[in-house]
């Protein structure tokens, strides 16, 4: 198969020390450990690839299907006209055993209840309008389209309206993850849900942090965009991987490039920026533009590129739960898309 130059692996392109730990590092081109610093003048020492692993690998068969909500490609033009008319609404758009995620618009003027999680992170990525963003131990700061923003397990957090225009935003939790409401601020039992009873109890456990590698937010088009940054992982932590890539536009692949697949989770992006072309098994070649959301289901073939035109710059922010998990490729690809 044809090593495809400029195109990166979905979810693979985190911080740099994360992406040595990766399992496509055994594939990459590496200098060897004992390499002595080259003479000034003299011919850069050659590069050496790790030898390939090779392994028989489960693959889903038949291949996991797409039941709602879930679909290959959801555009953001076709879900703002079935809410034509709405101030606010939420509609689902992910679900699988490990990740859901919801549009949710929020009209002027309004706020969302105090919630807390209690065991994993929340991610959210706003597309329109703006939202004050109120994070228990952090500053309220005011969200607009392209910041991303991650609220730490055990955090108390309200998302509130700024202006006369609705805010939307895309967010993202773990499977089956419901809200803990803090009595301080909603005293009365809240209604119960299904399979669940609300109960008044003492939370343990402490708060969740922020780390080097987890912070509040990130502007994408100041902080990424205006500086022509280089991007990588926004959220890496347990269960949880929110993961820009960025690149110009190329050529497309030949369909005999069958990319990747997952052996035990589905994977999903967020067009955050030009146009990403998609080859998912079973699925038509489709382009996904800005503000599109593209799933490929576990143990899919799937192949994502910079769908230019060339020299644009396109950006996907890959989603799925395991910062480092496994790639599996054709074997004759070499060990790369």
């Amino acid at each position: 198969m044809r090593v495809l130059k400029t195109l990166f692996t979905a979810g693979t392109m985190g911080a740099a020390a994360m992406i040595a730990q990766q399992a496509l590092a055994q594939a990459a081109p590496a200098v060897p450990p004992a390499a002595a610093p080259a003479q000034a003048g003299a011919p850069a020492a050659p590069r050496v690839q790790a030898p390939l692993l090779y392994g028989w690998s489960p693959k889903k068969t038949p291949v996991e299907a797409y039941t709602a909500p879930n679909k290959p490609h959801w555009k953001l033009s076709e879900i703002l006209a079935s809410h034509k008319g709405q101030a606010s609404w939420i509609q689902p758009v992910v679900r699988n055993k490990d990740l859901m995620a919801d549009w949710h618009q929020l009209g002027a003027g309004g706020k969302t209840v105090e919630v807390l999680y209690p065991d994993n992170r929340v991610g959210m990525i706003v597309w329109s309008g703006q939202v004050r963003v109120s994070i228990k131990g952090q500053e309220p700061f005011v969200a607009s389209k392209g910041f991303e923003i991650n609220v730490p397990l055990r955090l108390p957090f309200t998302m509130e309206t700024v202006g006369d225009a609705p805010a939307l935003w895309l967010e993202v939790h773990q499977a089956g993850d419901v809200p803990i409401y803090p009595v301080t601020s909603t005293p009365t039992k809240p209604k119960d849900l299904p399979g669940y009873t609300y109960t008044k109890v003492v939370i343990s456990g402490g708060d969740g942090v922020y780390d080097g590698a987890n912070k509040p937010y990130l502007d994408f088009y100041k902080d990424v965009v205006e500086p022509n940054a280089r991007t990588g992982a926004f959220i890496a932590s347990d269960h949880f991987f929110l993961n820009n890539i960025r690149g110009k536009g190329t050529a497309t692949p030949p369909p005999t490039n069958l990319g990747h697949f997952h052996v035990d989770f589905t994977e999903f992006w967020f067009i955050m920026e030009g146009n990403i072309d998609y080859q998912i098994e079973g699925v038509p070649f489709f382009t996904a533009e800005a503000g599109d959301i593209v799933t490929a289901a576990q143990g899919r073939w799937h192949r994502a590129s910079f769908g230019g035109p060339i020299g644009q710059m396109d950006t996907r922010v890959a989603i799925n739960p395991f910062p480092r998990g496994l790639h599996d490729f054709p074997e004759d690809s070499g060990g790369r898309q």
